[in-house]
């Protein structure tokens, strides 16, 4: 161990000597740094942005004046999905997916406003945060500095020389690995103390935020270990770059693309307006709210003056046309409901199938940790869509619930002919502040933390791989020395 420290502290120097080398681990610090304080500044406003915005928007619906309930059901309201704690060391999926939900009656809309969508098409391209660093850029610089560490000991002669002295091909890649491993711990730094500001900010988070940074850490040691085992097993070093750029590309840059278009076409996703198009025509099917002669809601008639016990809608103890409203409204929410699930497996299966795929890469592994951890994943957005249908129709219900009892029904039926009648059917501004608030759930950190589990124990067999092959190649390093 002590030969193999020596040969670390050797290489290190002749790092620091070199100027390309020397400016090459400065100019990743800067980077990781420059990334974690952007990322965070960004998504501190971003967050405070959303706020300020659900702020507004509900001070806008409590605001407006008095009027007929169902005016308001058609007013409608936007929630805006927050923003975790953690999201700015990883923003996930949250650039690419809508951000902002316009809520309203008879209607389940999309979210809408993503980053990529609203900024240049660079952007799709990665962002620039502690993430997209650590699993892109890093890499990159570690082959670059790493890749002729021991092929150079043996294109100038001096492999030879070292083992004839009593160092060992197990010394020299050890203290070769813990040289670079000093250089991706450079890179983690920045990242790792972003991850324990963040933790301290939020305490409860500290869990999920050790287990991104434990994800990243396996994942350069990962690179670091490989790098210096295809330096001792490459004929050359011209050789080894050509292979671990090669490794680089498929592992960084296909696999993940690759494994998202091939979950879209094994499991292939419905359009928005296919979608739409399907419900409307089952909504047809099911029954027309606005239609008196619809054979559904003639039905629900039937049953309703039954039940009551009385012959016509205008001896019920409510207003027949709110009770249409909320059956309608509850039966378009379950078919809402229905398609939202069917939406949710589809998109479930691709991103399962992504997680399948990660065996053959650790960038998609330490991805799934990074956005499981910091709440940015697919399974937090789906959670938001879904809370946010689930307020919805607590909001129009509710609302259909003021327009069934507060209001007369000879009034509802008169109102477009009579100016008096038109009056009375306008409930105070008061009953809008009344409506029910969107408060969102977000995943549990102990949830976010199993979900985790997987891909950490994945990116731990990469590791173990790679140090069978490191152990590998010493051996057949120490032959081609003879």
């Amino acid at each position: 161990m002590k030969r193999a420290r020596l040969i670390a502290w050797a290489e290190l120097a002749l790092m620091v000597r070199s100027r390309v080398a020397l400016v090459g681990v400065i100019a990743l610090l800067l980077l990781s740094t420059i990334a974690a304080a952007t990322s965070y500044t960004h998504m501190a406003q971003e967050r405070l942005g959303r706020v300020a915005n659900q702020t507004e928007t509900d001070a806008l619906f409590e605001a407006q004046p008095a009027r007929h309930p169902h005016r308001m059901v058609h007013y409608g309201s936007y929630v805006y999905r927050p923003i975790g704690t953690l999201a700015g060391f990883d923003p996930g999926i949250d650039p690419f997916s809508g951000t902002t939900l316009y809520l309203e009656g008879h209607r389940q809309n999309s979210a809408t406003i993503s980053a990529v969508r609203e900024n240049s098409s660079l952007m799709r391209f990665g962002q620039l945060t502690p993430a997209f660093v650590l699993q892109t850029l890093a890499p990159l610089l570690l082959i670059f500095l790493g890749f002729s560490m021991i092929t150079r000991e043996r294109t100038r002669g001096s492999l030879r020389l070292l083992l004839a002295s009593g160092v060992t091909a197990r010394d020299l890649i050890l203290g070769k690995t813990l040289a670079l491993g000093s250089v991706g711990l450079v890179a983690l730094a920045p990242a790792w103390l972003t991850l324990i500001l963040m933790a301290i900010v939020m305490p409860s988070e500290a869990g999920a935020a050790a287990m991104i940074g434990l994800g990243y850490g396996l994942y350069v040691l990962i690179w670091v270990v490989g790098i210096i085992a295809v330096s001792a097993l490459a004929r050359s070093g011209q050789a080894a770059l050509l292979i671990l750029i090669g490794i680089w590309c498929f592992i960084a840059v296909v696999a993940p693309r690759g494994a998202a278009e091939l979950a879209s076409r094994l499991e292939p996703l419905a359009s928005r307006a296919a979608t739409d198009l399907t419900i409307q025509a089952e909504l047809r099917q099911l029954g027309d709210s606005h239609n008196p002669d619809d054979p559904f809601f003639a039905a629900f008639k039937a049953r309703t003056l039954a039940h009551y016990g009385v012959s016509k809608v205008e001896d019920l103890p409510f207003n027949f046309r709110g009770a249409v409203s909320t059956e309608g409204e509850a039966l378009t929410s379950r078919l809402f409901d229905k398609h939202f699930a069917e939406l949710a497996t589809t998109q479930r299966t691709q991103s399962n199938i992504v997680a399948y795929l990660s065996i053959l890469s650790p960038a998609l592994a330490v991805r799934r940790v990074s956005m499981a951890g910091a709440g940015t994943d697919l399974e937090t957005h789906l959670r938001f869509l879904q809370q946010s249908e689930a307020h919805r129709f607590a909001m129009v219900q509710y609302l259909n619930g003021l327009h069934r009892d507060r209001l007369s029904l000879a009034d509802d039926a008169a109102r477009s002919k009579d100016g008096q009648a038109e009056q009375r059917t306008r409930i105070g501004a008061n009953n809008w502040a009344k409506a029910p608030d969107f408060v969102f759930k977000p995943t549990s950190a102990a949830d976010r933390l199993s979900a985790a589990i997987t891909p950490i124990l994945i990116l731990a067999l990469w590791l173990g791989a790679m140090g069978i092959l490191a152990g590998w190649s010493g051996r057949v390093l120490a032959g081609r020395a003879l």
